[in-house]
């Protein structure tokens, strides 16, 4: 019981001051990213054997970089780092289905933590504001996503679940609890777009797709670094829950996948 109650009260805050930053303003949520995402590289640091101070400046100028209107960035910049943080995520997509450990020699440790963590943060901080307005919305509902996928793919595994989904990598997930998951964030995704006056319902069933099925890879990939680390959790900052990356690694992973789409979005529409 009172595993439960610590957990649970953890979750809670950690909810809490998410949706408050997001909901306030802009800056407060960017503000509250940067030390998540600050815990989240220190935490994968750990996790790939691999401490560096210099990385977390890479992190902040990426943050100015892309946030400082004034600093008037060629339109060329962000979308090569776009397309080799989409590069990366994929390649690490293969090596999670196709072979048994990741290799993670000296390079490869630099070159994923900035193309698989570090930029996919800052796209995910660009995604509220994908048309130069920020709104809320369109980072809340992302997350109500990957929430309602993770809850939903757990129950339904755990009710239903017969086969595994790859069980070397993460036993208790199972393709009926990934089918729940996704048949429920389609479920959130219409909600969400018939109670915010912000996307066609036809969107949001894209980005509810996108959601649950780059979400779903971004945690697995997270276990499989934790499972070659010999480790349960990324940290241990959220009693009950683990690290800040163990909590953020689905909206991580998506992120630079769902902004693709909604910068696409906004340029043909």
């Amino acid at each position: 019981m009172k595993e439960i109650l610590t957990r649970s009260l953890s979750g809670f805050l950690y909810i809490s001051l998410l949706l408050i930053s997001i909901f306030v303003s802009q800056y407060t949520f960017i503000g509250v990213f940067v030390i998540f995402g600050i815990i989240c590289l220190y935490e994968f640091q750990k996790l790939i054997h691999l401490k560096n101070t210099w990385l977390y400046l890479v992190f902040i100028g990426f943050l100015l970089l892309f946030h400082i209107p004034a600093l008037k960035i060629p339109i060329w910049v962000p979308l090569i780092v776009l397309g080799l943080t989409i590069i990366t995520q994929l390649f690490l997509v293969r090596d999670l289905i196709t072979i048994r450990i990741i290799p993670m020699f000296e390079k490869r440790k630099y070159f994923t933590s900035i193309f698989y963590l570090i930029t996919s943060i800052v796209f995910l901080t660009l995604i509220p504001s994908y048309d130069g307005i920020y709104n809320p919305i369109m980072i809340v509902g992302p997350l109500l996503m990957i929430w309602t996928n993770d809850t939903f793919a757990y129950l339904v595994g755990k009710n239903f679940g017969k086969h595994k989904l790859l069980e070397r990598i993460s036993p208790k997930k199972t393709i009926e609890g990934f089918i729940g998951g996704f048949i429920f964030t389609l479920i959130a995704g219409y909600l969400i777009a018939i109670f915010s006056d912000t996307l066609s319902i036809y969107l949001w069933l894209i980005i509810s797709i996108i959601m649950s099925i780059f979400g779903t890879l971004g945690d697995l990939i997270q276990s499989k670094f934790k499972r070659q680390a010999g480790v349960k959790d990324s940290g241990s900052i959220m009693p009950g829950h683990g690290g800040i990356f163990d909590r953020l690694d689905s909206i991580i992973f998506a992120s630079p996948f769902l902004y693709a789409f909604l910068q696409i979005l906004n340029h043909v529409s």
